[in-house]
């Protein structure tokens, strides 16, 4: 069974995803999304899979998004593509693809609803967030 991440080594939430899916027992493979970004089809295979619009998957943080003037519903999802091929820091991440669906996992927690296996034992983020306590239950 294959699971890939679309990493970024810099972010905080994709470390964590990525530690929820090594701890379920899988190592998945990991695309550091900054250094090959996916292609034109492959990113719009991605957002078709997660039943998202293209806009819905921005980055506005840390990214040129305001320079570009991005939020002005002038542009065109192949336009926002073009953004997101030509700036890959502006593709919102982790995006996990699992068997069991696609997702951009913010907050990385939201990756147990698509891991085989979410039954990965305690679990605390990076910043001391619980995520699953001693007894193996979801925190909220």
């Amino acid at each position: 069974m294959t699971i890939t991440i679309y990493h970024n080594p810099d972010c905080g939430t994709s470390r964590n995803t990525l530690a929820m899916i090594r701890q379920s027992g899988e190592e998945p493979v990991v695309i550091e999304y900054l250094k090959t970004p996916p292609s034109r089809e492959r990113l719009q295979a991605l957002i078709a899979a997660m039943g998202m619009k293209v806009r819905d998957l921005l980055r506005q943080k840390g990214t040129p998004y305001a320079e570009l003037g991005l939020a002005d519903p002038k542009w065109t999802d192949e336009q926002l593509l073009n953004f997101m091929l030509a700036h890959p820091i502006l593709i919102n991440r982790p995006i996990i693809e699992t068997p069991k669906g696609t997702k951009l996992c913010r907050p990385s927690e939201a990756v147990l609803d698509i891991l085989p296996n979410p039954d990965i034992g305690p679990f605390t983020k990076e910043d001391g967030e619980v995520v699953i306590n001693g007894e193996g239950r979801r925190v909220v």
